[in-house]
């Protein structure tokens, strides 16, 4: 069964793979937006991470035909009264510049040196959306949405090279004074927001593995 990753981000894929194969699921193929032809995508206009992601599959079941799978993920500053939120990927002006966000977040809690005080959390919401028929013909539902969290606080500067994102500034509650762009993959698929989300899907997908 082909499944469709609304994203063009590599990383994303290979995540939702390990998850997949961590849980012994197997019938899935995932495609990603670069394995397809280019369709119209709809602004991300949501006020919440779930309205984000399902605007993505939403697209996906339209214009690809396909059951898609779509995340909107960011970061929430306690003392930002937890903001970025959704405007994570765009928190400079420039939608993806991960070096000018993480460089105005840190800008932004400059003053703020106690880790105490700088406490943030990874958000993840995921949405699993089916295109109409194939629900009706499986008895699934047509959209799964699920949620993650990642308590943390942030770093007073970039550590490491991996991961994406705001990633190099993320310190996770589980592994004090390092970053979540230090982490392994497979350890950061355990901790993370994303890799908690994902897991509440992979029933579905086993499910869905089986027509």
């Amino acid at each position: 069964m082909k499944v469709l990753v609304a994203s063009r981000n590599a990383k994303k894929l290979k995540e939702l793979q390990r998850v997949l194969q961590a849980a012994d699921v197997q019938g899935i193929e995932l495609v990603s937006l670069a394995d397809i032809d280019e369709y119209p995508e709809s602004p991300e206009t949501g006020a919440t991470f779930v309205a984000n992601a399902q605007i993505k599959t939403q697209d996906g079941v339209r214009y690809a035909g396909l059951p898609t799978i779509a995340d909107d993920s960011g970061i929430r500053v306690d003392r930002l009264n937890g903001m970025p939120g959704v405007l994570s990927a765009r928190w400079s002006g420039t939608h993806g510049d991960d070096a000018a966000n993480n460089a105005l977040l840190l800008a932004q809690l400059k003053d703020i040196t106690d880790p105490e005080e700088r406490g943030a959390q990874f958000v993840s919401a995921c949405v699993l959306q089916l295109p109409a028929d194939l629900a009706e013909q499986t008895g699934m539902q047509e959209v799964y949405a699920v949620e993650g969290v990642w308590e943390g606080s942030l770093l007073m500067e970039e550590q490491g090279a991996g991961g994406f994102g705001y990633d190099p500034l993320f310190s996770p509650a589980e592994e004090p004074g390092c970053s979540a762009a230090e982490l392994s993959p497979e350890r950061k698929d355990e901790l993370s927001h994303r890799g908690k989300a994902l897991a509440q899907l992979v029933e579905p997908l086993r499910r869905l593995a089986q027509h």
